[in-house]
């Protein structure tokens, strides 16, 4: 997948779009080797690799060294990067430049904000600015302390109503996809059908026009994190700490290295 158009013909055909995130040059390797369609360098590396407890605390700097490293690893993948906290909420020139550093530094090709009608004038003069935009709405994580958790949001039917207004006017506004986090499956299902471009959907249920996971989750590295939305596919967990095990196992017993390993 090279350009946005991308998103737009596989939404018309009806074919699923694969997303995950990536945060460093090692996993982009591998990724550029997959079908995988796109990649995410997502605010999330706060907690994913730094360890915080949310995504707040995540620089604009840090999105962009982040961002180049997994753009140096996956050349061929379509690569969205998120706009951090506080990088797109006080003026539209700040937002331009932030947003432009991250194309021009990190060789992103779209960034991704948080956020519903109230950044709809935001996403027209980034758009208008050659910057392509990727929203996101339901649970938004800069949104946590406002939003008293991680919950699912549009259960209610007055939010339900809200967050499909809000992704009317962001189709509107110019994004090109729209992800859905934590969500109803039937508030998804009624968006995705609704909008000409396509939803990415995670805890969204099966009727987004494609998914998005955190790469870490879905390869099982963390065995504390089981939320309901998500499948692990390997459990790195368990075979790195063996791994690990068995070299330390084996340089006491003087088993590493042996002569082959030797100069």
């Amino acid at each position: 997948m090279n350009t946005i158009l991308s998103f737009a013909k596989l939404k018309k055909e009806k074919e699923p779009i694969s997303m995950i995130t990536c945060y460093d040059y090692s996993f982009a390797r591998i990724i550029n080797q997959t079908e995988i369609d796109a990649i995410l360098v997502g605010d999330s590396l706060g907690m994913v690799i730094a360890g915080e407890s949310n995504t707040l605390s995540v620089t604009l700097d840090q999105i962009i060294y982040h961002t180049t490293i997994v753009r140096r690893g996956a050349p061929a993948k379509f690569i969205v990067a998120d706009l951090p906290y506080l990088t797109y909420h006080l003026s539209i020139s700040d937002t331009i430049n932030n947003a432009g550093r991250i194309i021009k530094e990190s060789g992103a090709q779209a960034i991704k904000l948080e956020g519903g009608q109230y950044f709809a004038k935001t996403v027209k003069s980034l758009v208008e600015a050659s910057v392509p935009v990727m929203g996101h709405l339901g649970l938004t994580p800069q949104s946590i302390h406002k939003l008293g958790g991680y919950n699912v949001q549009g259960k209610q039917e007055e939010q339900r109503k809200i967050i499909i207004e809000d992704a009317k006017i962001l189709e509107e506004a110019g994004v090109f996809a729209l992800v859905l986090e934590m969500v109803p499956e039937d508030l998804a299902k009624e968006i995705s059908s609704e909008l000409s471009i396509p939803t990415i959907g995670i805890g969204a249920g099966r009727f987004c026009d494609g998914q998005v996971l955190v790469l870490n989750d879905l390869l099982g590295l963390d065995e504390r994190f089981n939320p309901k939305f998500l499948k692990k596919y390997a459990n790195f967990s368990n075979d790195a700490k063996k791994a690990l095990n068995q070299y330390s196992q084996e340089v006491r017993e003087r088993k590493f290295p042996k002569k082959i390993n030797s100069f």
